[in-house]
């Protein structure tokens, strides 16, 4: 249920609403919107009976929420979320932020060498993972804490901003020591104790879709981490994994459309894990523009031959900046058709 409050409604009106759902044994939070508040009502296995609410003073109208998935739903907040950033970087709205950097933290040199290049390029964001959790035990986990080091050295040396991954409860708290963005991958999108644990820290998250999770079951998750309390969530089109075998993954181009149809939260495209190969990328990442995206997230490394990790995914720094003029025309023309058409 969403209660919409009048654009003149008090402070103390809308403490009234949040009391008097409480009081009923459901749960209440208030959605401050452009034109008005709203409150999502929560925690109710039934229909909540409008007529508790419709009497009360400040209140518009009461409408029924049928997504299941209640405060990430456009049903109860029509207005894009955007994240704002201490530097002044938004992702959301008509934004569009680039996100770049190796798979893995692997060494001062190579992190540093690559946060110059894409810096250079336009990116804003800087990744790099820290913490890896790989298929195969004996794979390359991460320098953990030096790498989460050496990406507050990156970012002081650059003012990028930095997003790495966060695999399990115990790693948070040091994770978002040092994070910007804390990231949740495909692995761990319905890692549920972990995504209630994001949502109770004060930095945004992105949410990566499972390799084999619905639309819904993407929305379903965010949904956990909102409901903690942390409404600053991007959500992630990273590929899922169907019975094709030429890609890594299958990119789901039309779920970036279906998100921006269903949800406020921001939606990144991520076309280096999305094909698996790095004369792919550029293409997706003009796609994902195209289809609505907020921002990608994309793979480079100074020599992806010798990366430790996701090597054959990873962009040359040369190609990454040629993609990033690629992607400038492209929103140049869309700003022209849009211009155009009002």
């Amino acid at each position: 249920m969403l209660i919409v409050m009048t654009p003149e409604a008090t402070a103390e009106e809308i403490a009234i609403v949040l009391d008097r759902v409480e009081s009923l044994g459901f749960q209440a939070r208030a959605l401050p919107g452009a034109q008005r508040t709203a409150i999502a009502v929560t925690g109710n296995e039934g229909p909540v009976p409008a007529d508790r609410f419709e009497s009360l003073g400040g209140v518009r109208e009461v409408v029924r929420v049928s997504a299941p998935y209640k405060l990430v739903s456009r049903e109860v907040k029509p207005e894009d979320t955007v994240i704002t950033f201490a530097n002044g970087v938004r992702v959301g709205g008509d934004g569009f932020e680039v996100m770049a950097g190796p798979c893995a933290v692997e060494s001062r040199e190579q992190i540093l060498e690559t946060a110059r290049v894409v810096k250079a390029a336009g990116a804003s964001f800087l990744r790099g993972g820290a913490y890896k959790p790989r298929t195969s035990p004996y794979a390359f986990q991460g320098l953990k804490a030096d790498g989460l080091e050496l990406l507050a050295e990156a970012r002081e040396a650059t003012g990028l901003l930095v997003i790495t991954e966060v695999k399990d409860t115990e790693s948070l708290p040091l994770v978002a020591e040092y994070a910007d963005v804390l990231q949740v991958g495909a692995r761990n999108m319905q890692n549920f104790s972990l995504l209630e644990a994001v949502g109770r820290v004060d930095k945004p998250v992105m949410l990566k879709r499972g390799m084999s999770a619905t639309i819904k079951e993407l929305l379903m998750a965010a949904e956990y981490i909102v409901n903690a309390g942390n409404a600053q969530v991007m959500l992630c089109e990273r590929g899922i994994r169907t019975f094709e075998t030429m890609t890594r993954n299958t990119f789901d181009v039309a779920a970036i459309h279906m998100l921006r149809h269903l949800t406020h939260l921001p939606v990144i495209g991520d076309p280096s894990h999305g094909i698996g190969l790095w004369h792919g990328v550029p293409a997706l990442a003009r796609a994902s523009l195209v289809a609505g995206a907020h921002g990608i997230i994309v793979e480079v490394h100074p020599s992806p031959a010798d990366a430790m990790s996701d090597g054959p995914q990873s962009l040359k720094p040369y190609r990454f900046e040629r993609l990033m003029r690629e992607l400038e025309a492209i929103r140049g023309a869309m700003r022209g058709l849009d211009a155009e058409a009002r």
